[in-house]
């Protein structure tokens, strides 16, 4: 193999590491926004179990319009336990779930921490070996 062939060789190892890392980072923001949604839906959940029956709420419905409703019930929080099957649960059994998909979803994000970091290294190793050749063209 020419200098020139394992230059161009590396130039794409760096370009396949760059499309992976950056394919991480959207896996990365996608868990991150699924973190939020569940910190948020626990966070309503806990606040809705303080609400007595009949109280007047607002219910967010999506680009930034609401809707009045009132709280009958409470005590019972209709939760998705996989698969589109939806069962009913107390509050704090809804909380749990929850919290335990969190947890997932964070595992998930420190897996993708660890092999970004690696990539990253790769990717340093691959870009000085190219900056060394190139040097040596010179």
């Amino acid at each position: 193999m020419t200098q020139e062939e394992e230059f161009q060789q590396y130039a794409s190892l760096m370009e396949y590491y760059k499309n992976q890392l950056e394919s991480l980072e959207n896996q990365f923001s996608y868990l991150q926004a699924a973190i939020s949604d569940y910190t948020k839906a626990s966070i309503t959940i806990e606040k809705l179990g303080e609400t007595q029956n009949d109280t007047e709420l607002l219910i967010p419905i999506g680009g930034g319009t609401f809707s009045f409703a009132k709280a009958v019930e409470t005590n019972k929080i209709l939760t998705e336990i996989g698969a589109g099957i939806v069962v009913e649960k107390k509050p704090d059994e809804a909380i749990e779930i929850l919290t335990k998909r969190i947890d997932e979803l964070k595992k998930s994000q420190d897996n993708i921490s660890e092999v970004s970091q690696k990539i990253q290294m790769q990717l340093q190793e691959v870009s000085e070996k190219a900056q060394k050749m190139y040097s040596g063209y010179q």
